[in-house]
């Protein structure tokens, strides 16, 4: 389920999950199959007022396709709030209502910048800069906010998200403006406009308004320009890299990049300023070398929640059972460079991202990941768990576990290593996890010498 700025839209899909480890290995769960049985309509996000979401009517929406798709309940899923709906006074409270609807599900709301990077993957950007190994600039362009993500030979770059999108402006029924944004106020006042609200405003403007938009996408990766964009740059975004020269295949997806690829439209169809925008994306610079979205409106909730069950590693470290269970941990993924940091005792930059990914996605806590390596020797886990302990002192509020999850057999004695500075520790092993995933800790088994643990993971690359 995506809860957008503009519109809500709900997706079920069918998976396949199978053993793939072999007879005489540990079980990995993998999936092997996935098909999307039900599409929902486009519908309008309902919104009591600008600052809130109606929950009641929300979730009216959902019920409604769960009986229309024939699903009483799935085992697993995502709800996801983004763009200006994510800064609603009530989207926390909207979003776990809906968490509990019909099934276990993952419910995030998405910072700009984690939206970003979902949407350039559920676009096919990120495929594409893979498979060509080349640079691609995914613009997912929603009602409120564009979300910009850049991918060089498959592996993002940099991200950032605009205040540009469909709903910055509306129209009434006699095509009076009834609307403008804060952040399009900005840019009016920058190239001279005047767009009065209550008034219908003279076409040659809002064409204007729309190509100064666009030429702000332009901007945003392209090098030697710059200028305004900082007019519209959306609270809390991050900034992308300066642009690098050389070729960039742009994409496009989001609701405006339906009028991007469909011209002819009525220019209020929508009563809002989604077809005037996409028609200048169009004949701007970017759409010249554009290709196209796989997904367009629907990027960001292609694809379903999934989980795959599993059993800890044998080595397991906590400081006492009383902490599990531990639900929809987001997974921080420590990258091989940092991983490398770590072990040789330098945690600030990582200690950073850590706290940058808890803000992205609005948690308290969030579990470690890194591979580890075979067979580390004493001085090299020292010198880990001594900079682990520096990362989570820096990023965590006191009383919140410390959770690392490896893949090599260390979490035994990792954990032991941890436990003197007097907070709550879990180490785990055993398991592979990646970014965009959340996992559940169940009470320990077997004696207490493994943990079961569920890894649920938000599907970007959707099925065709």
């Amino acid at each position: 389920m995506d809860v957008g700025t503009s519109t809500t839209q709900v997706i079920f899909s069918e998976l396949l999950l199978e053993n793939t480890g072999g007879f005489y290995s540990v079980p990995q769960i993998a999936i092997t199959r996935k098909r999307i049985l039900y599409r929902s309509p486009i519908h309008p996000t309902p919104l009591l007022d600008e600052c809130r979401i109606d929950a009641p009517a929300l979730r009216a929406i959902v019920t409604e396709e769960f009986r229309r798709a024939g699903m009483e309940r799935v085992q697993t899923g995502a709800v996801i709030i983004t763009g200006e709906s994510a800064r609603k006074e009530n989207a926390a409270a909207v979003l776990e209502g809906l968490s509990g609807l019909a099934g276990d599900f993952v419910a995030a709301v998405a910072g700009p910048d984690l939206e970003s990077l979902i949407a350039g993957q559920g676009s096919g950007a990120q495929a594409l800069s893979k498979e060509r190994r080349c640079r691609t600039a995914n613009f997912d362009i929603g009602g409120g906010t564009t979300n910009i993500a850049v991918f060089e030979n498959g592996e993002p770059s940099g991200v950032c998200c605009l205040d540009i999108g469909g709903r910055q402006l509306r129209f009434g029924p006699r095509g009076e403006l009834t609307y403008l944004s804060p952040s399009a106020a900005r840019l009016c006042e920058a190239i001279g406009l005047s767009l009065p609200v209550g008034q219908v405003p003279a076409m040659s403007a809002l064409r204007q308004l729309a190509a100064c938009m666009a030429r702000l996408l332009e901007e945003a990766v392209r090098p030697g320009t710059g200028g305004m964009l900082e007019l519209v740059r959306t609270r809390g975004s991050s900034t992308l890299p300066p642009p690098a020269p050389g070729s960039l295949i742009p994409v496009f997806s989001g609701g405006v990049a339906d009028c991007i690829y469909k011209s002819g439209r009525d220019p209020f169809a929508f009563g809002d300023f989604g077809v005037l925008l996409g028609e200048a994306v169009r004949a701007g610079g970017l759409y010249a070398n554009a290709f196209r979205a796989r997904e367009t409106i629907r990027a960001t909730v292609i694809g379903a929640g999934m989980y795959t069950a599993s059993l800890s590693g044998s080595t397991v470290s906590y400081s006492r059972k009383e902490l599990f269970p531990l639900k929809n941990l987001p997974v921080f993924s420590v990258s091989p460079r940092q991983q490398d940091e770590l072990f040789d005792g330098v945690w600030e930059e990582t200690a950073r991202a850590y706290q940058w990914f808890l803000g992205q996605n609005d948690a308290q806590n969030a579990i470690v990941w890194l591979e580890g390596r075979q067979n580390p020797g004493y001085l090299e886990l020292r010198r880990l768990a001594a900079a682990l302990a520096e990362l989570f002192r820096a990023a965590l509020p006191a009383g919140q576990p410390w959770l690392v999850l490896t893949y090599y057999d260390a979490a035994k004695a990792l954990g032991l290593l941890l436990q003197p500075s007097g907070a709550p520790v879990i180490a785990l092993d055993g398991l592979r996890a990646a970014p965009h995933q959340f996992i559940d800790l169940g009470q320990p088994v077997m004696h207490g010498l493994a943990v079961p643990v569920v890894i649920k993971t938000l599907m970007l690359n959707g099925s065709r």
